[in-house]
């Protein structure tokens, strides 16, 4: 890899000549492979997995791959047993277990394709509400599919520019905001990075950032945790933007616990500020920086916007009745509200009713709570989000698969289930786990994947390596 000359010239006075060379050393080597384990599902067992797996020492359910599995062919993966993520990032976990203690409505504002909210939503205290942004309309539905498959029915995805979210002033107690960088950290990685930096991308890059940070801040309760992250090394994107929100806003930054072993740096700017580095020759890892910050509590608190409500005989009209059966599809049928939009049922979160309200009167809400089934005609279809979630009920027969049926399923191909399978719908499973939905017809089976999420590739590799 040739690093851009500004770059090296820039990166070598920031870590002095011994430390730079190391650096650039290790950016020609092989990046690490990573994933994290979903703790809300099970089929994922470090100590058994054909791939062999080593603790991340920052996450609890983060584990180095000795190789990098084959994701794609692998039915766990699709089920949301696992997510492939960086190791560096997974830092964000010792932040949220210090200071993220009770429940809490959270705000992922720069969240495709979804590592960070499935580890934030693993993370939060039951009884949180986690919602995850995404500017670009052709990466939301990547995110909204990952947070759909990871399970859990305390998320709101939206499709907003950070702009949007002023009307919602001190509506959220942690905002996360990952901001997009020059993207340093990623070389190693993506040669596409190493082709697009400049110093001219830099300066726009710090110049943005501190523009979403303007246009989120009033969104967060005095009081409340902003976490800004970036995978950059500069200081311009870096300590440069935290000594900046202190100034500008007053933010305390604050410390959060680590360990010598991790080889985690320390601020480079010589302020002194607790911001936390990982650098690919002292970590095992790629580039990643990470700071805590807390709103002044004593700001001014205005009065949270409400939902406007609708008059009694609108809502009557406008809601056709849930079919009773679907009712039964979610375990304790009572935590929820829920509607029918059309021929779509979804089941919200009672506990979340206002501020989910709040968040469909101003932004735009791609998927909320767990979409539970369709109406056609006088058949209810069960949705496949209701397969995928941790509170889907034992309302269905269940039929396990084996390695071979479950990639057919995952493919949309044509089913043959076994001929004791009692007709009608039928949760199919792999593992133990929910694959998705199929409808037994006798002597075959309707396929219902979701088309949009088949596996496309008509082979398997040579070698497949699953968890």
């Amino acid at each position: 890899m040739k690093l851009p000359e500004a770059f090296t010239t820039y990166t070598r006075s920031l870590l002095g000549d011994t430390d730079y060379d190391a650096f650039e050393a290790a950016l020609q080597t092989d990046p690490v492979v990573s994933l994290r384990t979903n703790p809300g599902k099970s089929a994922v067992e470090a100590a058994s997995s054909p791939v062999r797996l080593t603790p991340v020492p920052w996450a609890t359910d983060g584990y180095y791959a000795a190789e990098r599995p084959t994701f794609t062919f692998d039915p766990l993966f699709h089920a949301g047993c696992y997510y492939v993520q960086e190791a560096s990032s997974m830092f964000l976990e010792q932040a949220l277990r210090r200071y993220v203690t009770r429940p809490s409505v959270v705000l992922d504002l720069c969240a495709a394709p979804g590592g960070k909210s499935t580890h934030v939503r693993s993370l939060l205290p039951e009884g949180s509400l986690l919602v995850s942004n995404e500017v670009m309309r052709s990466r939301v539905q990547v995110l909204a599919e990952n947070l759909v498959k990871w399970g859990h029915p305390d998320v709101v995805v939206t499709n907003n520019d950070p702009a949007d979210f002023r009307p919602l002033r001190h509506v959220f107690d942690v905002v996360l905001t990952d901001v997009p960088c020059s993207g340093e950290g990623m070389f190693r990685k993506d040669p596409v990075a190493v082709d697009e930096w400049s110093e001219d991308n830099v300066s726009l890059c710090w110049q943005r950032q501190r523009r979403i940070l303007t246009d989120i801040w009033g969104s967060l309760k005095p009081g409340g945790i902003l976490v800004y992250s970036t995978c950059t090394y500069n200081l311009h994107e870096d300590e440069d933007n935290v000594a900046w929100l202190c100034e500008e806003y007053g933010a305390e930054p604050l410390p959060v616990p680590t360990e010598p072993s991790w080889g985690i740096t320390s601020d480079l700017s010589g302020r002194g500020l607790p911001v936390y580095r990982f650098l690919p020759h002292r970590t095992s890892g790629e580039g990643f920086f990470l700071a805590v910050l807390r709103k002044p509590a004593d700001e001014e608190v205005e009065d949270v916007p409400s939902p406007r409500r609708e008059k009694k005989k609108d809502r009557k009209a406008a809601a056709p009745a849930v079919p009773a059966v679907c009712r039964t599809w979610l375990r304790d049928p009572a935590d929820w509200e829920w509607t029918c939009d059309g021929e779509r049922i979804t089941a919200l979160p009672l506990a979340h009713k206002e501020t989910i309200g709040l968040l469909k009167q101003h932004l735009r809400v791609v998927c909320a709570g767990v979409e539970v089934g369709e109406v056609k005609g006088k058949d209810c279809l069960p949705a496949h989000a209701l397969a995928m979630s941790v509170r889907c009920a034992d309302a269905f027969p269940r039929c396990p698969l084996t390695y071979e049926q479950a990639i057919a399923y995952l493919r949309k191909e044509a089913l043959q289930l076994p001929s004791e399978t009692p007709r009608g719908y039928v949760l199919l499973t792999y593992r133990e786990v929910p694959l998705g939905f199929a409808k037994q017809l006798g002597n075959r089976a309707n396929n219902l994947y979701p088309a949009e999420w088949r596996i496309r590739s008509g082979y398997l590799p040579e070698e497949v390596r699953c968890l």
